[in-house]
């Protein structure tokens, strides 16, 4: 469990160039506890840790040595690997993000993906963050919980400041640490956070047989229009992680160019589940599997009541599942209507959906990642579409990008890297809209 220390806030933490101004102690001041004014304060929140203290303990000190080892020979890591369609405007976002394109500087006692994913997941510090929270409810009895960061004392943002939607991974929600560091991210530039948490997690209520998958987004979209009917003047974002990122990536070419959406980031995606349950399956990646699995689990037996009696699902399997493909074979793929679970696994991935994206899309993959592998991602089908940008980092591991000013114990690189991904192509979409603003005028 992570010490009182480890959940302090990082205050002197420098977080880069701002479009809304505030000191960064100011920054960092706030702490989850019940809110003022009639605001519904969320509290902390038990996150689904890969792997347990002892696990963690032993790969990190014998990852740690053979990475010790490699460091004396390879020396500093290479700058991050950018695929793209070099037309004017992906030329113009680029060029203002300083941070995919310099050195990628990790900490080198972490340069093993197993030990940067583990170190993120048990040593990153938790900012603690206040939300406020509104239920929506579903057509079929469900609920989604959306939690709204909550910057407390510190300055408002105007009603037009852009929005984005924040899509956690697997079992995560808006209590994980690397969501809260995004909701602060996005508040220094003048972004709008909302977390949308899918049904069962961030404590969240469950009110009917039915949870998530990686394919279904119904939740999503209903989530994304309810969001830009509450804030029509604004523009908004979203940014999914790891299954979170298989979701956003599948609405985008699902809904094409009809989405209230103006740009997103999914980051470490897993791509093709095929190839990332193979993975999961192998090595030490089983003590991943056996985790999350063991963290479905969790969700499930408060509401196992919901889905007794109901056909097709293994309910006694869903209370004593150990891997992901188990809770997948008793409830997700029975919920949705797949045939099995590898024609569920088959048929979700998100690689199946880029082609078919239609709205600026950045994605970040380490190639080191034991669970969002390599082989998972569609090197081809990012190059064929002129709106994906794909960027890769050597190391990185799974949620971790224990790198840049963060330091060993805060905010992850990539949330720096996205979102001044993110502001570049909201100033380039307003230096457009300048553009076009004589000729809606009538004006020659």
């Amino acid at each position: 469990m992570r010490s009182a220390s480890l959940r302090g806030c990082l205050a002197s933490e420098r977080l880069g160039p701002s479009r809304f101004s505030l000191s960064h102690r100011q920054f960092y001041n706030g702490r989850v506890c019940p809110s003022s004014s009639g605001r519904r304060g969320v509290r902390r929140l038990k996150v689904t840790s890969l792997v347990t203290p002892c696990q963690a303990a032993g790969a990190i000190a014998l990852g740690g040595l053979v990475a010790w080892g490699i460091s004396r020979v390879v020396g500093s890591m290479p700058n991050p690997a950018l695929l793209f369609n070099k037309d004017e405007f992906n030329n113009a976002v680029v060029s203002r993000c300083p941070t995919i394109l310099s050195e990628y500087k990790n900490f080198w006692p972490l340069w093993n993906g197993h030990v940067e994913t583990i170190w993120a997941a048990w040593f990153r510090r938790d900012p603690g963050v206040k939300y406020s929270r509104e239920i929506l409810k579903r057509e079929d009895g469900g609920s989604v919980a959306i939690d709204s960061f909550d910057p407390g004392e510190m300055p408002a943002l105007p009603d037009d400041a852009p929005v984005v939607i924040l899509m956690p991974g697997l079992a995560g929600g808006s209590g994980c640490v690397y969501v809260q560091y995004s909701a602060l991210r996005a508040y220094q530039y003048g972004i709008r956070a909302v977390v949308f948490n899918s049904r069962g997690t961030a404590d969240s209520p469950v009110t009917s047989p039915q949870f998530y998958s990686a394919s279904f987004t119904g939740d999503t979209r209903a989530t994304v229009d309810h969001i830009a009917s509450k804030y029509p003047k604004s523009k908004l974002l979203a940014v999914g992680w790891s299954l979170g990122g298989n979701i956003l990536v599948n609405y985008l070419g699902e809904e094409g160019d009809k989405t209230p959406l103006v740009a997103a980031a999914s980051l470490c995606n897993p791509f093709d589940l095929c190839e990332c349950d193979k993975a999961l399956q192998s090595g030490f990646s089983r003590l991943y599997d056996r985790n999350l699995g063991q963290g479905m689990q969790k969700l499930f037996v408060p509401h196992a009541h919901l889905f007794e009696g109901k056909e097709g699902f293994d309910v006694d399997l869903a209370q004593r599942c150990n891997t992901v493909r188990e809770f997948d074979a008793a409830v997700t793929h029975v919920s949705f209507g797949w045939k099995d679970v590898d024609a569920y696994y088959k048929g979700s991935g998100s690689r199946l959906a880029i082609p078919k994206v239609r709205i600026p899309l950045l994605c970040i993959q380490a190639l080191d990642d034991p669970i969002a592998v390599e082989a998972a991602i569609p090197f081809d089908a990012i190059r064929n579409n002129p709106k994906c940008t794909l960027v890769t980092t050597s190391t990185g591991g799974h949620l971790g990008w224990v790198a840049g000013d963060g330091g060993l114990f805060g905010a992850p690189w990539s949330d720096l890297a996205s979102f001044e991904w993110l502001d570049a192509v909201l100033k380039e979409i307003d230096v457009l809209e300048k553009k076009l603003e004589p000729m809606l005028a009538g004006k020659p």
